[in-house]
C-alpha cells in the first residue's frame, strides 16, 4: 500500500468513516472505525495531514488527533460540499473531504484551545437564555392578550405584564393565576441569570488589553468588544480590513458574469453573532447620532442617513466598524475619530 498523506475523517456520534490518499491524491485507504478506535488506529500511522470538517466536535478531535503528530486541517462544511461526487453518504462525504483538504486555495479554520471554547460558552449561553426569555414573554403576552389586557412589544414592558398579574383587582381568573405565576417565575429566573452573564462579560472586557482598545470604538460596548476578543479569529488570517468584514458577511453577494457587476444582499456568511452584534452596535451610533462626532452634521454617516434607507446605513456602518475592529487588532492602538471637513 502507498504511503498515506493525508486522510479525510467524516466524523460522527458512533461511526467515523476514513478516506486514506497518497501524494498523488490515489485512494489507498477506506475504512470504518467506531470512537475509541479512532485514536488507536491514527497512532499507528506516520505522521500525515488529518482533515475534518470544522463542525460539532471537530475542535475536541483536532486537538487530540493533533498531539500524536499528525497536522490536522479543519475545513468549513460549505467548501467541502463541491467536492462530492452524486449522492451524499459518509464514504462519499470522507472522501470529499480529503480531496478538499489537498487544494492549494483551501482555507481551514485554526484548531481552537479548551480555553478558548470554554471563554466562549458564556456568549452561547447567554444567546440560549435570551432566546428562552423571549419566548416566554411572548407567551405572557399571548395567554393575558386572551383576556383582553395588552402590553406593547419588548422586554422593557415586562414589568408591565407582571404588574398585570400581581393586581388583586386584574379581573384575571383564579385558574390561570398558577401558570402565569410560574411564567413569572422563570422570567425573573432567567434575567438573573443573564445578569450575572453580562456581569462575568463586563469584568472580562476589564481585564483584556484589546477589549479595552476595541472599546473606544463607538458603538463598541464590553459585550461586544469581549465578543470579538473571544470568538473572531487571529488578524494575520485576513490580508485587510475588507476580508473581516467579508468573513462576517458585511458585504454584498456578487452574481457577476459577462463583465457585469451585480450586487445584491449580504451574504450573512462567517460568525452570525459577531454579525448580529456589530449591526446593533452601529444601530446605537444612529439613535445616539447626536452625541457622536462621527454622525455629526457633514460626516460620512450624516450623509448617507439623508440619501438612504436607515437599515441599508446600518449595515454600511457595521462593515465600517468592522474594518476598524480589524485595524486595532493587527496594528494596536485605539480608535482616532476623523478630522472633520472644513
Amino acid at each position: 500500500m502507498s504511503e498515506i498523506t493525508t486522510i479525510g475523517l467524516d466524523l460522527a456520534k458512533n461511526v467515523f468513516q476514513l478516506h486514506g490518499a497518497d501524494q498523488s491524491g490515489k485512494a489507498v485507504l477506506r475504512k470504518k472505525l467506531r470512537r475509541d478506535q479512532v485514536l488507536t488506529f491514527l497512532s499507528a500511522l506516520a505522521p500525515c495531514v488529518v482533515a475534518m470538517e470544522a463542525c460539532g466536535g471537530a475542535h475536541f478531535w483536532g486537538r487530540e488527533i493533533g498531539k500524536l503528530g499528525h497536522e490536522v486541517r479543519l475545513i468549513p462544511p460549505a467548501y467541502v460540499k463541491p467536492f462530492v461526487k452524486r449522492q451524499k453518504n459518509d464514504a462519499a462525504d470522507a472522501e470529499a473531504i480529503c480531496e478538499a483538504a489537498q487544494r492549494p486555495t483551501m482555507r481551514f479554520v485554526p484548531v481552537k484551545s479548551e480555553r478558548t471554547q470554554g471563554s466562549t460558552m458564556v456568549f452561547r449561553v447567554r444567546e440560549v437564555l435570551i432566546r428562552q426569555r423571549t419566548q416566554l414573554i411572548n407567551a405572557f403576552r399571548g395567554h393575558l392578550t386572551e383576556f383582553g389586557q395588552v402590553v406593547p412589544q419588548g422586554t422593557s414592558n415586562v414589568s408591565k405584564l407582571i404588574s398585570i398579574v400581581e393586581d388583586p383587582t386584574c379581573g384575571l381568573p383564579s385558574e390561570a393565576m398558577a401558570p402565569l405565576q410560574a411564567l413569572i417565575i422563570s422570567l425573573r429566573h432567567l434575567e438573573a441569570e443573564i445578569t450575572k452573564l453580562d456581569a462575568e462579560i463586563a469584568h472580562r472586557a476589564k481585564e483584556d488589553e484589546l477589549a479595552r482598545r476595541l472599546m473606544t470604538i463607538p458603538g463598541i460596548g464590553p459585550l461586544i468588544a469581549t465578543a470579538f476578543v473571544t470568538l473572531a479569529p487571529a488578524a494575520e488570517t485576513f490580508r485587510k480590513g475588507r476580508d473581516f468584514a467579508a468573513w462576517l458577511g458585511l458585504v454584498p453577494r456578487q452574481h457577476s458574469t459577462g463583465g457585469k457587476q451585480r450586487l445584491g444582499a449580504t451574504t450573512k456568511m462567517g460568525e452570525r453573532s459577531l454579525r448580529r452584534l456589530l449591526i446593533i452596535g452601529a444601530n446605537s451610533v444612529i439613535i445616539k447620532r447626536n452625541v457622536h462626532a462621527g454622525a455629526k452634521h457633514g460626516t460620512w454617516l450624516s450623509d448617507m442617513l439623508g440619501r438612504k434607507p436607515t437599515m441599508l446605513v446600518r449595515v454600511a456602518l457595521a462593515n465600517k466598524m468592522a474594518r476598524i475592529v480589524w485595524a486595532l487588532m493587527a496594528h494596536g492602538g485605539v480608535y482616532k475619530a476623523p478630522a472633520m471637513a472644513a
